[in-house]
Parts: C-alpha cells; sequence; structure tokens
C-alpha cells in the first residue's frame, strides 16, 4: 500500500512527531550555546570527497539551455560550511538534507537530514561533550530514557564509553592496531583467526572496516553511547594529526545501540596538507570506482585564508530520530520516503 493512504499514514505518524521534538530539541540545543543557524546550498562544484561516497551530478545550464556548470548535490554541507568559518561566522550549525548515491538500506535514505555544527576554538573533546549533552536533550524532549534499534537499548543519561579505536581492537579483537597499520599480511591472518571474510585484493583498509563492520561495531553504543576516538593517521580524512602521538588523528565517531551516527573531527587548517589529502583520495575514487569528482580550489583558498582552530561533526537527524523511536526502518520516520 502506497505511503501516502491515509491507513498507512497514520501508523507513521506518531514516529513523525517524534521526529518533529528531536529537531526542536537539537535545535533549541544549539541555540541555547550561542550557536548561529547557517544555511549554504546543496548545489556545490564539489559534492564532498571522501572516498567511498557517492554524490549525485547535474548540469547547470544558462537561460538559453546551453550547459555552464557541472554541478553537485552535496554529500555534506562541510566546504560552505568552512568557508564561512573562514569569513568569522563564529560557532555555526546547519540542518539540512544531504545527498548520497548508492545508498538505500533499512539505516539509508539517498536523501537524509543532518545537522553539521562547528566551534571555534575548539578540538573534538569539545564537540564529544555537545553530543552528550544534545542527545540528553533530545531524549528528554521525547520523553524516553533510552534509545533503542533492533532490540539493543543505549542509556544516553548514564556514562558513556569513551574509547579510542586501538583500545577497541585490542578489546575486541586482541589487535593491537597501531603496531600493525599498514601490515596487510598480519590484518589478513587476524581476520582469519576472527573468522572474518578475506579476499586475495583486499588491502589493510578493506580489513579493518570489516573487522569494524562485523566484530566492533555491533557492540558498541549498548548500554551507554559509544564516542570512538583516534582513527589511525592515514584514515584523518579533514582532521588534524595528534600533536602528542602522530600515529593517529584527531576524529571521533558517535555510535548509539550499535548504530553508527556522527563523524567528526579537530578540523586540519593547512590548506597545503589538505590540498595533497584531497588529491590521494580521488586517485583512490578513480582506482577503486573509476570516476573522480573535483577539488575546490575556493575551499582551499578559505583555507590558505585562514580558518580558524575549530572542531565539527556531522550526525545523521534520520537515524537519531530512529533511535529515539525505536524504529528499525528509516522510511517510516520520514515524511515522505524517496524511494520504496
Amino acid at each position: 500500500m502506497a505511503w501516502w493512504q491515509p491507513q498507512t499514514f497514520q501508523k507513521r505518524l506518531p514516529l513523525l512527531r517524534v521526529r518533529q521534538q528531536v529537531i526542536r530539541a537539537v535545535r533549541a540545543y544549539f541555540d541555547g550555546q550561542g550557536f548561529h543557524e547557517v544555511e549554504t546550498p546543496a548545489l556545490q562544484i564539489s559534492p564532498g570527497l571522501e572516498p567511498h561516497i557517492m554524490a549525485f551530478s547535474t548540469t547547470l545550464e544558462n537561460h538559453d539551455g546551453t550547459p555552464r556548470q557541472h554541478m553537485y548535490l552535496h554529500t555534506s554541507p562541510e566546504f560552505a560550511m568552512k568557508k564561512l568559518l573562514a569569513a568569522g561566522a563564529g560557532d555555526i550549525y546547519q540542518i539540512c538534507h544531504t545527498y548520497r548515491n548508492r545508498e538505500q538500506s533499512a539505516a539509508h535514505s539517498p536523501e537524509f537530514a543532518m545537522i553539521e555544527w562547528y566551534r571555534t576554538g575548539a578540538n573534538y573533546w569539545h564537540i564529544m561533550d555537545d553530543c552528550v549533552q544534545m542527545l540528553r536533550a533530545a531524549a528528554q524532549a521525547a520523553g524516553v530514557a533510552e534509545y533503542r534499534h533492533k532490540g539493543r537499548a543505549s542509556n544516553p543519561f548514564s556514562v558513556w564509553q569513551v574509547i579510542s579505536v586501538a583500545e577497541a581492537f585490542w578489546q575486541y579483537c586482541k589487535i593491537p592496531l597501531l603496531e600493525i597499520v599498514g601490515d596487510k599480511a598480519a590484518m589478513h591472518e587476524h581476520s582469519a583467526r576472527l573468522g572474518v571474510r578475506t579476499d586475495a585484493g583486499d588491502g589493510w583498509d578493506d580489513l579493518f572496516f570489516r573487522i569494524m563492520g562485523e566484530r566492533i561495531e555491533p557492540l558498541l553504543g549498548t548500554p551507554a553511547p559509544t564516542l570512538l576516538y583516534d582513527y589511525p593517521a592515514h584514515m584523518a580524512a579533514l582532521s588534524r594529526v595528534k600533536a602528542s602521538d602522530p600515529r593517529v588523528a584527531e576524529r571521533v565517531e558517535l555510535y548509539v545501540a550499535g548504530l553508527e551516527l556522527a563523524n567528526g573531527f579537530s578540523e586540519l587548517t593547512d590548506a597545503k596538507q589538505q590540498l595533497l589529502r584531497f588529491e590521494a583520495d580521488m586517485d583512490f575514487k578513480e582506482q577503486t570506482y573509476g570516476l573522480r569528482y573535483p577539488i575546490d580550489m575556493d575551499f582551499i583558498a578559505a583555507l590558505e585564508h585562514g580558518l580558524p582552530e575549530c572542531s565539527g561533526i556531522a550526525l545523521g537527524i534520520d537515524r537519531l530520530v530512529m533511535l529515539t523511536a525505536g524504529a528499525d526502518d528509516i522510511a517510516d520516520i520520514l515524511w515522505s520516503p524517496v524511494a520504496k
């Protein structure tokens, strides 16, 4: 039966009311913290350069229909928001729709709602505290004592698990991760010991993510949320390398009831280093998927102009609503699903 049939819609309406409560609470938290709410265009010349995320593309035309500019729907508002930081906008947040191709499952929608926020003069420990306070505020607003997903529960009001990636690999898998970074043979051996599938063409990162997905992630975020921090330095993305331990980067992910909810960084502010990372990421994307996206050189120019010390994180609003409502399918908490 179509989602818009009244009898079908009425069954989903209580979940959509939860959605309203969560979004209001999230907005109220950041407004109360003195953040400025901003809006940036979804159409960008570069969609975001994470190697494994795919974008939707289109063509901007002149009034006579001739092509003017190849454009993309953003996979994150990050580049535009950081330009605002360089402009002096201060602490900012944005609740917006974001677009990622090739993503559709019970926990993925090709168009989804995200909140992204940046604190100036702050590092990733500050945004970790934001996550704690915001998730508690959202739960209170919705009148729930815990978040739930597929039989798992997570109490945001209890003491959170704060654990490094290396500690998690040792605690759950007895893998001395930082001692074997880049050692593909060692990762194959540990994968085989754990009963995790390996293929001859697997690289170190392939096995890292497979072990994470099968042996570690399902255990995170229960009985309380988990903040997983300090990724191997080559997985730094847009984060800075840790001054006290150059083997890792100041990157953090949030897990609740086994579901990954957010990804954030102490932001890299070095334009030359960022450009080198973008070029390496696009080389990898081209080798792996046969395509590459353009680098937004205006973003690089903004970094050169000067990005203040800051931390930032993107959190999936739809997934937060799922957890609050105890829904197992993301389509159940969308007012109008993209596709079914």
